[in-house]
C-alpha cells in the first residue's frame, strides 16, 4: 500500500532557463515554461492554478496527466486476456477511456526521489482495480534535461497478466497564450497511416493511408488548414482525435512529430519508443473551465500530443501494438518532449 502523502508541487530547472512544475496528483504536469525567440518564458501548457480544481469532484480533466492503466479507449469497456473476460468501467458512451473514471489522473502518486532536475512517482494498482486484473506497480520518471527537453520514462511490472498503456496527457500551446487557438501552429507527423474510428471512436481496425486526406502532415502543415474540411473522420472526431502509426516504430533517436508557433517561433520535437501517437486538437473544450491566469479554454485552445499503444489494441490484436503484461516481463516506455526556438 501507498502511504499517504500530501498533494505537493515539485518544479525541475535546467541550466538553460526551463522550468518544469509538476504535482504527485495523478503525475501532472502543471507548468512548463519555454524560452520563445526574444528570450521570454512562455508557459506552454494549460492546467489550472489551484489543486482543487484538479480533483475529479470539481473537473473532470486530464491536463497533464500521467494516464493509465490504459490511456484512450476500450471497445464495450472490456478485454479478454486468456479467454477470460474482464469488465471495465463505460465513461466514454460504452467504452472505457482513458482507464475510466477512477484512472491514474485523479490517484496520488508516491514520491520517490526528487532534485532540480528530476522527479520519480511511483502508483501501486491493486488487482480489480477499475477492473483491471493485475497487481501493477509503475514509476513515472521526469527529467529536464540541458538540452531542453522534458524526458518521460515509464516501467511498470504486474503479479497477473493484464494490459497496460500509459501516456502523457498535457494540453500544448506554443503561442505560450491559451486564449489563442493553435489553428496556427505547424504540425508534421513521420506517420504513412493512421486508425479510422467509428462514431464511437473505436478503431475499424483499418490501418489506412494518410495520402491524398486531410490525415496528411508528413510535410509541415499548419493544424487549422484542413481540420475544417468535409472528411468523415473529421466530421466524426470534431477535428483531429486520431492515431497515426508512427514510422519510427518505437525507435526514440529520431522525432516522430514536431510542433511549431509561428507567434513566438518555439518549436516541440517529440520522440518516442511507442508506435502510436493520438492527435487530439481540444475539440471537446467549450469554455467549461477557467485554468491559469483566468483564462477561459475554448475550442482549439490547445493540442495533445499522445504517444500509446494504439486505441483499443487489446481487441484489436495488432502485432505492432502490443499492449499485454505478463509476470515477469517489464513494461517500458520512453517519450521525449524536446524543445528549441526559430
Amino acid at each position: 500500500m501507498l502511504m499517504k502523502q500530501k498533494v505537493t508541487l515539485y518544479t525541475l530547472r535546467n541550466s538553460h532557463g526551463l522550468r518544469a512544475t509538476i504535482t504527485n496528483l495523478g503525475g501532472r504536469v502543471v507548468s512548463l515554461f519555454v524560452p520563445d525567440r526574444n528570450g521570454i518564458l512562455r508557459d506552454v501548457v494549460l492546467g489550472f492554478e489551484n489543486v482543487e480544481d484538479y480533483l475529479p469532484e470539481n473537473h473532470l480533466s486530464d491536463f497533464g496527466a500521467a494516464i493509465g492503466r490504459y490511456a484512450n479507449r476500450l471497445n464495450n469497456g472490456q478485454i479478454t486476456i486468456d479467454g477470460k473476460t474482464y469488465q471495465l468501467p463505460q465513461n466514454d458512451g460504452k467504452n472505457c477511456l482513458h482507464g475510466g473514471p477512477d484512472g491514474w489522473q485523479y490517484r496520488l502518486f508516491n514520491v520517490e526521489s526528487v532534485s532540480n532536475h528530476r522527479l520519480v512517482l511511483s502508483l501501486v494498482s491493486e488487482d480489480g482495480d477499475s477492473g483491471f486484473p493485475g497487481n501493477v506497480c509503475a514509476h513515472v520518471t521526469y527529467t529536464l534535461t540541458d538540452d531542453n527537453a522534458l524526458d518521460i520514462q515509464y516501467e511498470a511490472v504486474t503479479d497477473e497478466p493484464t494490459v497496460i498503456n500509459i501516456t502523457n496527457h498535457s494540453y500544448f500551446n506554443l503561442n505560450g497564450d491559451a486564449s489563442t487557438d493553435i489553428l496556427n501552429h505547424l504540425l508534421t507527423v513521420d506517420a504513412d497511416r493512421y486508425t479510422p474510428i467509428d462514431k464511437t471512436f473505436i478503431p475499424t481496425g483499418e490501418l489506412a493511408t494518410v495520402e491524398g486526406t486531410p490525415m496528411d502532415f508528413r510535410q509541415p502543415k499548419a493544424i487549422g488548414r484542413d481540420i475544417a474540411a468535409d472528411f468523415e473522420q473529421l466530421r466524426i472526431g470534431r477535428g483531429y482525435d486520431h492515431n497515426w502509426v508512427l514510422n519510427t516504430k518505437g525507435n526514440d533517436s529520431r522525432p516522430c512529430a514536431r510542433l511549431e508557433s509561428p507567434v513566438t517561433g518555439i518549436a516541440l520535437e517529440v520522440y518516442t519508443t511507442e508506435p502510436g501517437m493520438q492527435v487530439y486538437t481540444g475539440n471537446f473544450l467549450d469554455g467549461t473551465f477557467v485554468g491559469k491566469g483566468g483564462v477561459v479554454y475554448q475550442q482549439r485552445a490547445a493540442v495533445c500530443l499522445e504517444t500509446q499503444k494504439f486505441p483499443d489494441s487489446p481487441n484489436q490484436h495488432w502485432p505492432e501494438s502490443n499492449a499485454f503484461l505478463r509476470p515477469g516481463e517489464v513494461y517500458r516506455s520512453r517519450t521525449k518532449f524536446q524543445f528549441e526556438t526559430s
